[in-house]
């Protein structure tokens, strides 16, 4: 059966710059310490940690939410995509992610 992981932080930026770095190639690379190649639209490819992760940017709500679908170099052939959100809200210091990572 698939799993389904759920974790939350807050991080001392605004919504906007987390949207923004999260879709950022540069920036993502940056905050996660591996290179990035993202096409930040709907339907964009993205790769992430030095290849290790790749994926489709499946939705966007600016400044606000980010699915895409995603999965490892480990995966095996054939099998599904999981699917990842960034959810993005605004509080007192920043913002609240909280991603839910489902179909693992």
């Amino acid at each position: 059966m698939p799993e389904k992981l759920k974790v939350s932080a807050v991080l001392p930026a605004s919504p906007k710059e987390v949207f923004e770095a999260w879709l950022d190639s540069k920036a993502h690379g940056s905050f996660t310490g591996g290179k990035a190649k993202i096409a930040p639209k709907v339907g964009g490819a993205f790769t992430a940690w030095d290849d290790y992760i790749s994926g489709t940017t499946l939705s966007l709500e600016k400044h606000k939410r980010i699915v895409q679908s995603w999965r490892t170099a480990e995966f095996p052939d054939g099998s599904p995509d999981s699917e990842l959100e960034v959810l993005l809200a605004p509080v007192k210091g920043g913002t609240k992610i909280t991603l839910v990572h489902t179909e693992i």
